[in-house]
């Protein structure tokens, strides 16, 4: 995995679960759940890298 590309889905990872906090602690669903969807994207984005560089791995 690209250091870059770890470091962007980390950061949408942890963006993401900041936009949910506040959004609970200020009863704002909107910013809520576009931090639930951040935070799912960035998971996303770290397993195609790590799937990516499991095949990297094993390529001759």
């Amino acid at each position: 995995m690209t250091a870059k590309r770890k470091m962007q889905a980390k950061g949408a990872q942890v963006i993401g679960a900041m936009k949910e906090v506040v959004g609970r602690a200020t009863h704002n669903r909107k910013l809520q759940a576009e931090g639930k969807a951040e935070k799912a994207a960035g998971h996303g984005l770290g397993g195609r890298e790590k799937a990516k560089d499991a095949v990297r791995k094993h390529m001759p």
